[in-house]
């Protein structure tokens, strides 16, 4: 049996997201001080603070890892964590999403999309016939680390 010299561990970070709730957060606080601190205005602003920081922590970066015998992914602090165990891949191509995808957990018509960041994405398809992509900025490597060993 052949394995995979390679293990792969790479993390992402979202940092149009992390700008864009950042601003937000910044936005909803800023409104808040100008309608007095403690109106009933603020408390709802930091109801959406308080959310936005909760999201930001969750999804604010995606890590992958490619172990002897396994693939994991999670968002954030191991938040959302799959894993795959890699002699069920049956193939994985570099692919780019379209725009209207988004970021985030998505699902396309080539099935589930784990991504925090630009258009890039390894596309994975399992034995089972199901299929997945998982957005990155290395699809050159996270592609090379799942490469089906060839014997």
């Amino acid at each position: 049996m052949c394995t995979r010299p390679l293990k792969y561990k790479h993390t992402q970070n979202g940092t149009l997201i992390k700008w864009v709730m950042g601003l937000t957060i910044a936005l909803c606080l800023f409104i808040s001080g100008s309608n007095g601190w403690v109106s009933p205005v603020s408390y709802s602003l930091y109801g959406v603070v308080l959310v936005m920081v909760i999201l930001l922590w969750l999804f604010g970066s995606l890590t992958v890892e490619v172990t002897d015998d396994e693939l994991m992914h999670w968002f954030g602090p191991k938040f959302w964590k799959k894993s795959y165990l890699l002699h069920d891949i049956e193939s994985v191509e570099m692919v780019k999403n379209s725009w209207i995808y988004g970021w985030g957990i998505r699902l396309t018509p080539y099935g589930w999309l784990y991504n925090v960041s630009g258009f890039d994405a390894v596309q994975i398809q399992l034995r089972s016939g199901r299929k997945f992509r998982i957005g990155t900025d290395d699809t050159k490597g996270l592609a090379s680390a799942l490469q089906i060993p060839s014997c």
